[in-house]
């Protein structure tokens, strides 16, 4: 592919509203469409806001009835605000378009980006994003002095840990040494142009993702760079890591358009 073009949009005290953001992706992603525009990744903050993809179910949002934004990408519900680092790559793609394979670059060059800082993340598989591992099960402390044949995670499909106080929250999920997700990856392919992208935890307030099932998962929870590293981590300081890792994955990616198995015509005897 070419050559791929950032614009960083704002950060910090100029943040950009998500409104704001997906009108711009929606008129780059026309442009784009057009060939008006190369491949573009936009880069930004949002203040806080919960967003909410199709597979989204009512259970899964805030029970307190805090505003949420259904938007059009793939996933579930997920937070976005200060200290996470936005990307929404907007790139045309070979058709038959192959969304897996857009999904495991974007993954791969965040699992590169946390690796230059130090944490060793992997992907989870049939979960989408970019994870820090957990400790095997049996070495993991028991939750609230229950042992592990008790987690009520492992018997109530329902389970809330909402409900059930913070020691199941998803911000605690280091503590517990469980699988934690450091970046998500919410996408969606239009004409064969791309849109939304990753959110990268920097250093945000991990709470905010207590008050919803991220992305759907009730037994994992959510990481940052900061945490892991035991450090103060800045947008600034891994803004341009990013930026490098995206660029050396998605412009020297082999875009292949999506194979089409086609099923032999019977032949009759």
């Amino acid at each position: 592919m070419g050559e791929l073009r950032f614009v960083r949009m704002g950060f910090g005290a100029d943040a950009v509203e998500y409104q704001e953001a997906w009108d711009e992706q929606r008129r780059v992603h026309a442009a784009r469409f057009e060939d008006a525009l190369p491949d573009i990744v936009l880069l930004l903050e949002h203040p806080p806001v919960y967003t909410a993809g199709r597979r989204t179910q009512d259970n899964e949002r805030p029970l307190d009835g805090t505003p949420v934004i259904d938007v059009d990408r793939g996933g579930k519900i997920t937070w976005h605000g200060p200290g996470q680092l936005v990307g929404y790559p907007i790139q045309k793609l070979p058709r038959p378009v192959d969304v897996v394979a857009h999904v495991r670059r974007l993954e791969e060059a965040l699992i590169g980006v946390c690796a230059e800082f130090g944490v060793e993340t992997s992907r989870v598989e049939g979960r989408s994003g970019v994870w820090v591992l957990g400790d095997p099960v049996e070495q993991r402390p028991p939750i609230g002095g229950l042992s592990l044949d008790f987690d009520p995670r492992l018997h109530d499909e329902e389970f809330d840990p909402r409900m059930n106080g913070p020691e199941y929250a998803p911000s605690n999920a280091g503590q517990r040494r469980e699988d934690r997700k450091i970046a998500a990856i919410g996408i969606r392919v239009a004409k064969g142009v791309t849109m939304h992208g990753f959110a990268l935890n920097v250093n945000p307030d991990n709470r905010w993702f207590d008050r919803i099932i991220p992305c759907g998962i009730r037994d994992a929870g959510v990481a940052s760079l900061a945490a892991e590293l035991g450090r103060d981590v800045t947008i600034g300081e891994v803004l341009p890591v990013v930026e490098r890792h995206l660029k050396d994955v998605l412009e020297h990616a082999d875009l292949k358009p999506r194979p089409i198995e086609k099923t032999p015509t019977p032949v009759s005897s």
